[in-house]
């Protein structure tokens, strides 16, 4: 099960050994690809369907099963509507619909959310907070630092195949990069001789308290941009020593 076969040693994914239990394990896990991958000349239900029968689940369970999902992810109107016709926030909560069908016990997110408008990608959150609270366990990835910290009990930083950090978001912050964070655009920073503004990272001033930092901006000759608390995202500069995007 998966894209390469171990040579070596035992694995268990939900107490199931995937060389052994396939067929078993696939049903108790959903995966929302970044790819859609969804029959665009098919409707909305019928693509339901059509993956129900795969996933070997009775036309009777899959027809209860499919309305209840639609409606969770509110596309119960769009039933009937053909898949080239959706929105592109409506095909990602559909792929969600798809995840769901064989009710799974581990939820595989690639980057769900990506590209995504505010309010749907909030909407998606919800659901997957929802899904959570049934003791169910969720694997994402995601470039989202506020992703990731909504999301997350617990998370691990990967950078450049490297781990660099793993723990509970609060934690980490609280570790790393406690208090607050003044940020100047690049359009604010005054480049020296020969330096590129374009170039250069967005200037940063952390300090442990709001009026630590505020005493400390009484002496800067511009006043900074952004000032909020630190986030994860913080948290990944410190530990990479790169803006988020770059190499990602």
């Amino acid at each position: 099960y998966g894209a390469s076969s171990r040579t070596s040693g035992e694995m268990q994914v939900l107490g199931l050994d995937p060389q052994k239990n396939g067929r078993d394990l696939r049903r108790k896990i959903g995966i929302v690809t970044q790819e859609d991958a969804l029959d665009e000349a098919m409707s909305v239900v019928e693509n339901m369907q059509m993956f129900a029968r795969f996933l070997g689940i009775p036309k009777d369970v899959a027809k209860s099963r499919i309305d209840e999902l639609l409606a969770f992810m509110s596309l119960t109107h769009k039933s009937n509507t053909k898949i080239q016709e959706l929105s592109g926030g409506m095909r990602r909560r559909l792929v969600f619909v798809r995840a769901l069908l064989s009710d799974p016990e581990l939820l595989i997110l690639d980057e769900p959310t990506t590209g995504l408008d505010p309010a749907v990608r909030q909407l998606i959150w919800d659901k997957v907070e929802a899904f959570k609270r049934r003791g169910r366990t969720v694997l994402l990835t995601t470039h989202y630092m506020d992703e990731a910290e909504f999301l997350c009990d617990r998370l691990v930083i990967v950078d450049n195949g490297t781990i660099k950090l793993h723990g509970a978001p609060r934690a980490l912050i609280n570790e790393h990069c406690p208090g607050f964070v003044a940020i100047w655009s690049k359009s604010q920073i005054q480049a020296g001789d020969g330096d590129d503004v374009a170039s250069a990272p967005n200037r940063r001033l952390e300090r442990a308290t709001l009026s630590e930092l505020a005493e400390d901006l009484k002496r800067e000759p511009t006043q900074p941009e952004i000032i909020r608390p630190t986030s994860l995202e913080d948290v990944f500069l410190k530990v990479t020593g790169r803006e988020l995007g770059s190499n990602a």
